[in-house]
Formats: C-alpha cells, structure tokens, sequence
C-alpha cells in the first residue's frame, strides 16, 4: 500500500485571484464590519478600512481613497446611508464603486440603488467578493455623465 494515500490532508484554501483594491467599509455592526473586512482582506483586499457612521467615513475619505465602498444605508448615525454614495461619487473623475448592504433593498430609492450593486442582508461573503470585483474599473453615474458632457 502506498502511502502517501493514506496521508491525504485537504487541499490548500483558494488563493486571491486579484487584487481586490482598496475598500472603506461603513458599517455601525461591529462583529459584521470585521467579518467583511477578513473576508475581504482574505480575497486580495489591498487595504481595508471601517467606520461605523456616515460622519466618521466623511472623515476618511478626506485621505483614503478607496476603490469600493461597502455601505450599510440605515447607519445609528444616518437612516440615508445613501447621501454618502452620492457624496463619494464627486471625489473626482474616478470615484469608488459603490455596494450598497442593506437588510431593506426596498427602502433605497432608484435612482440610488443605480449607482451601486445592493446586497441583501444576511449574503455571503463570495457575494460581498463578487460585487466588489465587479465595481473594479467602474466610474460610477456620475463620472460616466460627466465624461459624456465633456466634464472633468
């Protein structure tokens, strides 16, 4: 018998296909915030950051800019998480992707979910991972309205 098949251990975990960038996540759960951070750190995150209300965030993003931001829209801080995607879209000609978390898609209006991928809570991480690599290269509504005018 041989035996190296006796010896079988599991395969080793999947690497990261791909940086995942930079991430801001906001988010006022602090043991769901660390979740999707290790998550998101596991798959290639480059740098991941959380702040738990709109008005923290505010702050980082006057330094960090994020490639994606993960954003809960019913913070203790704000019930319009939203106002901060909007924000975030006029940090300049390449403004971060946007996921929406919400355990209420149908409270985000329209034309705000349009800016974004909306995830409903409780989803997987490989959801949260997927919808972050597909905002990788996105310019947003705005940016894409301002490149279309002739706006820089």
């Amino acid at each position: 018998m041989d035996r190296s098949d006796s010896n079988t251990s599991p395969p080793p975990p999947e690497k990261p296909t791909g940086s995942l960038g930079r991430v801001l996540i906001v988010e006022d759960d602090t043991m769901l915030a660390n979740d999707l951070a290790d998550s998101l750190r596991a798959a290639g995150a480059v740098e991941v950051r959380t702040c738990p209300t709109i008005a923290q965030a505010t702050r980082e993003l006057a330094d960090f800019r994020p490639g994606t931001i993960v954003l809960d829209v019913n913070l203790a801080d704000r019930a319009d998480g939203w106002g901060l995607a909007e924000l975030a879209l006029q940090l300049g000609p390449k403004p971060p992707g946007i996921v929406f978390s919400t355990g209420a898609p149908e409270s985000i209006p329209e034309s705000v979910a349009s800016l974004g991928t909306v995830l409903c809570k409780p989803y997987a991480a490989a959801e949260l991972v997927q919808a972050v690599r597909n905002t990788q290269g996105h310019a947003g509504m705005l940016a894409k309205l301002r490149q279309a005018f002739g706006f820089r």
